[in-house]
């Protein structure tokens, strides 16, 4: 018979009655250090003081009123985004997978509006990951996620990662747009090099086709800016944002020029909960507290103290482990092993870390985790690594 909880997922025989900070506690009692973050979403740890206040005040205040009304928080959030990145206008979702929705309608309707619908062909990329919803699995493409899905949505392209001849002869004058992870996540962790990114912008400059940034994952502080294109130099005309923001509550957002939403007026999209009074506060008080200088540098230190010592673990353990891979606190080891066999062991030593393709366990912490919980973490990957290369 199947289970109450639709099986999509195999999940681990865990489950946590409690977090605090870096740990989640057991309901067997055991003590877990958590290098997952629930897949990046935990900025700041479980249980953070300022966003449980933040909770705590907004939900005696209003939840939800919808957006038939003007909504307070959102508009401050809103603002708090602008004023802080490339963007002129912000809507604000539950989830990547909605912001992905978005951004594929906001470009296609850019190039409607401006009098060309039939110019639709959005350029994405192998290992790509963009969410589950119908169009954002028929930007990926991989069988993966798409196969027994069909028909899907028509319009995309899918070019082999790093291959930059493939690329100049994808995107043309026709193209609507093209969307990449600075940063593939579940691909990998697998870092665009800044001078792709530049490339990637003088090429849609050129063609006229919008570029779309998917920091989903890699944004929000995650690499030591507050998003990764940063480092590049360069900005998109469109960004989706989520996981982070809401530093645990659902929350996404889809960022734009002005330019690039002018198609989006009254009427072409909505979201029932996007954007409530609680969500908002909460992403409010996370923004204020990811964009600060200070907090920017704490996580690029304590991204170089861990990567520093993954490359110990890759030395001492070359059965186990091949590579280190990322920026700052979204980081992967390639592994030799089985990764699923690691990810086994390290459950084995009381630490959480989050499978991906390409054979790579991602390394994930909160923003805010503390040097000796990352020196505990080193110390507990090195025993299961030990552990593992004993059963070899």
């Amino acid at each position: 018979m199947i289970a109450p909880v639709l099986p999509t997922y195999n999940r681990a025989d865990l489950a946590f009655v409690s977090g605090e900070g870096s740990w989640l506690l057991a309901e067997n009692g055991r003590r877990y250090l958590d290098l997952g973050a629930g897949i990046a979403v935990n900025a700041l740890g479980h249980a953070h003081p300022a966003l449980v206040e933040t909770l705590t005040e907004q939900a005696k205040k209003l939840w939800h009123v919808s957006n038939l009304y003007r909504i307070p928080e959102q508009e401050r959030l809103a603002a708090m985004l602008v004023d802080r990145t490339f963007a002129d206008t912000v809507f604000f979702t539950n989830s990547g997978t909605e912001a992905a929705e978005l951004a594929i309608k906001m470009a296609r309707k850019y190039w409607s509006a401006k009098g060309d619908p039939d110019r639709i062909q959005i350029i994405a990329f192998e290992g790509a990951f963009h969410g589950r919803s119908t169009g954002a699995i028929a930007a990926a493409g991989s069988e993966k996620l798409t196969k027994g899905f069909g028909p899907l949505m028509p319009g995309f392209t899918q070019l082999a990662w790093g291959d930059h001849d493939a690329l100049r002869a994808a995107v043309t004058d026709r193209t609507a747009a093209v969307i990449i992870e600075p940063i593939q996540g579940e691909g990998g962790i697998r870092t665009l090099p800044d001078a792709c990114l530049k490339g990637l912008r003088d090429l849609c400059d050129a063609t006229g086709a919008l570029l779309i940034f998917d920091e989903v994952q890699c944004g929000m502080g995650r690499t030591g800016k507050l998003f990764a294109h940063e480092w590049a130099g360069v900005t998109p005309d469109i960004m989706m944002v989520a996981k982070g923001i809401g530093g645990g509550f659902p929350l996404g957002a889809v960022l734009a020029t002005e330019a690039a939403a002018a198609g989006m007026v009254a009427g072409t999209h909505g979201s029932t909960y996007g954007g409530n009074p609680l969500g908002c506060a909460l992403g409010a008080k996370v923004v204020e507290i990811v964009s600060d200088d200070a907090f920017l540098d704490a996580v690029r230190a304590k991204g170089a103290q861990f990567r520093q010592g993954l490359e110990g673990l890759v030395a001492n353990h070359p059965t186990v482990f091949e590579a280190v891979r990322g920026e700052g606190l979204i980081l992967g080891l390639k592994c030799v092993k089985p990764n699923t066999d690691v990810v086994k062991a390290a459950y084995a030593q009381d630490l959480l870390t989050v499978p991906a393709a390409d054979n790579v366990i991602r390394l994930l912490p909160a923003l805010n985790i503390p040097e000796a919980d990352i020196a505990e973490a080193l110390a507990r990957l090195d025993r299961a690594a030990t552990a593992l290369g004993r059963a070899a």
